[in-house]
């Protein structure tokens, strides 16, 4: 159970932090020198919004996209125990937004915010409207603004699920940014490497910090190792525990049967057979602890998703075999098995050279 309910949980978690940082795949992110970029998200520092003018000048650059990044609403306390947060509002100017979602549609019936921004209209993640129940033309109350849900969007990216997208100009008002902004993204011209584009923009603008793609994995990268082995670490230990098990079990078992092998022994049965017998019988108890324990993974890492990620089990259900994978389930049943079958091999010569004599006496 714990096997596949680490692992699991490690995976979907690995999977999550992968997605968030190929959000901007391809893309340059200029931020404020001081300020750190993880998870999509630009954390401390802000940026004056004519620094957009600045980075549109600099040799290389296609196009420059200003990007207010606020984690939550008023009421959310950012906890490093959830794997995401549980909104994101994101403020890009009108017409831009594919710079942050790509080619991902909107649900039928839904439209981008209108280019008339005293509207106040935003669109939001499938996850922020199942939990609220909101639908198109919804209203979200926040902060004295009221927000018009203009679409929703249609797509099971982690991030985007939990994002509020919204003009700008709104953004800053509404969490009181004036003429600032925390991000920058940008778009190199052909021809022009990361690399290279990067240097030119932090040695031609002072107080920004450009990241490239290689760069912001980097940042991200000790976390995942760490996290990397600290599951090997644990599954190894977990799957050293069950064979220690299995074969204390075993080992007990063919000591409390001396006189049924003595007599096996005794009617002309070859070692060999004994030798099968507490094997496959190691075996069977590994196969049937296994599958009992793959059942009760599967509701524990169903049950730590939720918690971890802040949704109700309702949500995580529908993607149950993309947490706990047939292939997951399948490794881990056939290493339980195999596992299992070694550790009958010493219980098993144990019985083959029980003396009959000794045993029936």
């Amino acid at each position: 159970m714990p096997i596949i309910a680490v692992g699991a949980t490690t995976s979907r978690y690995f999977s999550i932090i992968k997605e968030m940082n190929l959000l901007y795949s391809g893309d340059i992110i200029v931020i404020a020198r001081g300020s750190i970029f993880v998870q999509a998200v630009p954390i401390g520092g802000s940026l004056q919004e004519n620094t957009v003018d600045k980075v549109k000048h600099v040799e290389g650059v296609k196009a420059a996209v200003p990007m207010l990044c606020v984690i939550g609403l008023s009421t959310y306390k950012y906890s490093l125990a959830q794997l995401v947060p549980l909104n994101v509002t994101i403020g890009i100017p009108l017409g831009n937004w594919s710079f942050l979602v790509g080619t991902t549609p909107l649900r039928p019936g839904g439209s981008w915010p209108s280019t008339d921004s005293s509207q106040e209209e935003v669109v939001i993640g499938t996850y922020l409207a199942q939990r609220y129940s909101l639908i198109v033309n919804s209203t979200i109350r926040t902060k004295n603004h009221e927000l018009r849900v203009a679409g929703i969007l249609d797509t099971p990216s982690a991030i985007l699920t939990r994002t509020i997208i919204m003009p700008l100009e709104v953004a800053q008002e509404i969490h009181g940014y004036n003429m600032l902004i925390n991000m920058i993204v940008v778009e190199p011209q052909e021809g022009i490497t990361e690399k290279e584009l990067v240097d030119r923009i932090e040695e031609e603008i002072g107080g920004v910090k450009a990241l490239t793609d290689d760069e912001r994995n980097e940042i991200i990268e000790p976390i995942l190792r760490d996290v990397e082995a600290w599951n090997l670490g644990i599954r190894s230990v977990l799957f050293s525990i069950s064979m220690l098990i299995v074969m204390i079990v075993a080992t007990t078992n063919v000591s409390e049967r001396k006189i049924e092998f003595a007599t096996l022994d005794a009617i002309g049965a070859p070692k060999s057979c004994i030798l099968r017998m507490v094997i496959i019988e190691t075996g069977l108890i590994g196969l049937f602890g296994c599958v009992g324990g793959i059942l009760l993974g599967v509701v524990a890492a169903v049950l730590m998703i939720s918690f971890y990620a802040s949704v109700p089990v309702s949500f995580v259900l529908p993607d149950l075999f993309v947490i706990v994978t047939p292939t997951m389930m399948l490794g881990t049943l056939l290493s339980v098995v195999v596992l299992s079958c070694i550790a009958g091999v010493i219980p098993a010569m144990v019985a083959a050279r029980i003396s009959k004599t000794e045993a029936l006496r």
